[in-house]
């Protein structure tokens, strides 16, 4: 090991799973699936190097008979048409053709086997690609800005920072065993499509002049997460030049290791140091680590667009544009994702793009070819028109696959938002997030309307139902969305929704967005609301 793990030297402040890590580092298990288990098979497994199999990026599927879902890294959204085909052809042979795209721009597989993991450890590896460490105490999937290089609205290109940063972090056994997940995010979009404020480590566009020049940058924030307790990033008072964004994040993530809280795994996030400690603290520290950085520039984040991209766009070069496609809930094809590769090759910059919103961009189309893709036949489906409700509804996996999720969240999410577009006539487009569990995969807290799962007991058994919140958003004004008493049944989720929604409607002012609305109107307007629906017995 070629540091020194202080945290070592008083073990009763080590919760159970610190030893798990500290007896085999995560790292090791990759070796150990591909020479033993896949060889000896699934019940060959012990209950250690199951939960080590996160460092792999593989997860055990629900109901936990043999089948595995495992997530792929896709630094900033960006992927070639071959590593398209790759992931297409991945899930083809053992993934019974289902991929998702996840609120962190990696790409996922389901029924995958124990057997299959070394030949699709190779095939991504083949291509470029890694699932190494997209789960587990370690640097994960770094998100960013998927326009990265095309994008009107970026102060600067900063795929290749986030490709340094990445090939600094993965399979680095200096930081392979920290405290809990640890999430970066890197973009220079004005309007924050990389969601910083709910990171553990983020780099936001700045600019500040130094020695008389303007110099472009990024400002630091630290400690975002959600889960259970959510927390808002605090910024860090420094200004941060493009080639010291790795000198940073090092400094960074090794506060989080050496000093990180590791004696109960549900108060081990990054977050819960940065609180205690304060911005202040924390950058004294990250300095006494570093060096001096300069302070605070400009902050050119000017908005939050939700990481949203819908239709036709021009690109910063001339005569190029990209197309935003809607993947309801999230979820495609193998055959799909094929013909979005065809059309990338054929009439693109040979690029699929990832979204933070589960969606896929398509990319350097000419002026010319647009109409041309547009008719393609798999964008009747993933259409870059999509219907107001369906274009910004989010969902985690839910418990069909996912062991920790109590309800059924991607099937639900995709018929409410059915349910919404025929039914509510509304010019303004509303956010609605559903997740499965508080570990919060979908970002409930962040959504216009987010939906959280739960069980309620009826006559005829429990059935699932959803805690409704209201009220979130990021970006300048960003604060996380507030619950409101009154579980809902899961089967009568989308009426609710809809009278929700129709208050709102009916009682915004004109182009009034539904944050802006429950700004002005205040949570107890939501709740008496809900209380009336729940007593009409609508809902209960």
């Amino acid at each position: 090991m070629a540091y020194e793990p202080i945290w070592i030297a008083d073990p009763d402040k080590l919760n159970k799973f610190e030893f798990v890590k500290l007896e085999k580092d995560g790292l090791d298990v990759i070796r150990t699936i591909i020479e033993k288990y896949a060889k000896e098979g699934y019940d060959s497994i012990p209950a250690d190097d199951m939960d080590r199999f996160k460092w792999a990026g593989v997860y055990q599927q629900k109901p936990k008979d043999g089948h595995f879902m495992m997530r792929v890294r896709i630094n900033t959204g960006i992927m070639t048409t071959a590593q398209a085909r790759a992931l297409a052809t991945i899930a083809q042979l053992y993934g019974r053709n289902l991929i998702d795209v996840t609120t962190r721009q990696a790409i996922q597989f389901h029924w995958l086997r124990v057997e299959n993991l070394p030949d699709i450890f190779q095939r991504l590896e083949d291509v470029g690609l890694y699932s190494y460490e997209a789960c587990g105490d370690c640097p994960r999937t770094i998100v960013g800005n998927p326009l990265a290089g095309i994008d009107k609205y970026e102060l600067i290109d900063t795929s290749e920072i986030v490709e340094e940063v990445n090939t600094f972090f993965m399979l680095n056994r200096d930081f392979s065993n920290l405290p809990r997940k640890y999430k970066m995010s890197i973009s220079s979009n004005i309007y924050n499509n990389a969601q910083a404020e709910i990171n553990d480590l983020s780099f936001t566009p700045a600019v500040k002049v130094i020695d008389g020049q303007e110099v472009i940058g990024f400002h630091v924030m630290v400690g975002g997460g959600l889960s259970a307790k959510p927390h808002l990033a605090k910024s860090l008072d420094i200004f941060v030049r493009p080639e010291e964004v790795l000198k940073v994040a090092v400094g960074v993530t090794t506060i989080f290791r050496d000093y990180g809280y590791r004696e109960k795994r549900h108060h081990a996030r990054l977050k819960f140091l940065v609180a205690d400690w304060g911005p202040e603290k924390f950058k004294e520290k990250l300095v006494e680590l570093i060096g001096e950085l300069p302070t605070r520039g400009e902050d050119k984040t000017v908005g939050w667009q939700a990481a949203y991209f819908d239709g036709v766009h021009p690109q910063k070069q001339e005569g190029l544009n990209y197309i935003g496609l809607n993947v309801p809930v999230g979820r495609l094809n193998s055959d799909e994702l094929l013909q979005l590769a065809d059309l990338a090759d054929q009439y693109g910059d040979g690029k699929i793009r990832t979204t933070m919103s589960q969606n896929i961009i398509l990319s350097g189309i000419p002026d010319a070819k647009v109409n041309e893709v547009l008719q393609a036949p798999v964008l009747e489906r993933l259409t870059p028109n999509p219907k107001h409700f369906m274009s910004r509804t989010v969902s985690c996996t839910g418990n069909e696959f996912c062991n920790l999720a109590i309800v059924e969240t991607k099937k639900r999410a995709e018929l409410v938002a059915q349910y919404l577009d025929d039914h509510v006539q509304l010019d303004e487009k509303v956010r609605i997030h559903f997740i499965g569990c508080p570990n919060a995969c979908g970002q409930k807290h962040i959504a216009d309307i987010g939906l959280q799962g739960a069980l309620v007991k009826t006559p005829d058994g429990m059935v699932d139902a959803f805690d409704i919140a209201v009220g979130g958003a990021l970006g300048p004004n960003a604060k996380f969305n507030q619950a409101l008493k009154g579980r809902v049944k899961g089967d009568q989720v989308a009426q609710v929704l809809e009278q929700l929604i129709l208050f709102y409607k009916e009682q915004r002012h004109p182009e009034e967005s539904f944050f802006h609305f429950v700004e002005r109107v205040g949570v107890p307007a939501f709740q008496e609301k809900l209380d009336n629906i729940l007593a009409a017995g609508i809902a209960s």
